[in-house]
């Protein structure tokens, strides 16, 4: 199986293990899977890498096929508004690009994309430490920490193109604060190896998925999973840095 191919496998397998262990998002899961099988056909068409966008307004000319595709699955298994705006949206000819829907509709379509363009194209320079992504530019969805020696090892994932670089363990990735003090952390003990990483210097967050505590974590599967997290950190005060796929 090509290794993208066995990437969107691992993925929608392991939203099926976790409908079974967070029950409170087993709605969301099973809709991820709906459309993650539908990514996985557009990661593996062999498309030419060229240049993207996740704009409504800016979708590749290799893509234009898709989105007609994908309206038609959001009318089968969509929550019900998400269902009526796909309606709408196949009978126009322009799409609001502030609509959420259409924002919805264009990331979904132009993410595996992104990510199949990373694959092929791009290389990683040694100890990057930006904030947003090496390669497309985008803001991280959520940091990883990985086994590294007998501690871990922070990286940030990107929420377009998944491609993940090292971050600095103790540090803000939207203000750069490293003030320790500053960087609290949250759990929950249903989700143990799931954290909040908070900023009280300018009060966002981002979850951290951590591999050393479940190595069959898939972070940006599980990143989703934890939306009830999401809601902790609202009703806290905090802003995510950057919104996954569902506007999460």
């Amino acid at each position: 199986m090509d290794p993208l191919s066995a990437r969107w496998t691992r993925r929608i397998e392991r939203a099926a293990d976790l409908e079974r262990e967070i029950p409170a998002a087993l709605e969301l899961l099973r809709f991820y899977r709906a459309i993650a099988q539908f990514q996985q056909e557009i990661a593996t068409a062999g498309l030419p890498p060229g240049p993207f966008s996740a704009r409504p307004a800016q979708i590749p000319e290799v893509l234009r096929g898709y989105p007609g595709r994908l309206l038609l699955l959001l009318d089968r298994h969509a929550p019900a508004p998400l269902a009526r705006a796909a309606e709408t949206m196949s009978h126009a000819d322009d799409w609001d690009p502030a609509d959420p829907a259409s924002r919805f509709v264009a990331k979904a379509v132009v993410q595996p994309y992104a990510e199949y363009c990373a694959q092929r194209c791009y290389t990683a320079p040694p100890h990057v430490r930006t904030s947003s992504c090496p390669f497309c530019g985008d803001r991280p969805v959520c940091s990883v920490l990985r086994p590294e020696g007998e501690g871990g090892k922070r990286s940030l994932l990107c929420s377009l193109c998944f491609t993940e670089w090292e971050f600095n363990r103790v540090r803000c990735p939207a203000c750069a604060t490293e003030d320790k003090d500053a960087l609290p952390l949250y759990n929950a003990e249903q989700l143990p190896h799931i954290r909040i990483e908070a900023c009280d210097v300018c009060h966002t967050y981002l979850k951290c998925v951590d591999l050393t505590r479940n190595g069959l974590a898939i972070p940006e599967v599980d990143e989703i999973g934890a939306v009830a997290l999401d809601v902790w950190a609202a009703e806290n005060g905090y802003t995510k840095l950057q919104e996954n796929l569902f506007a999460l």
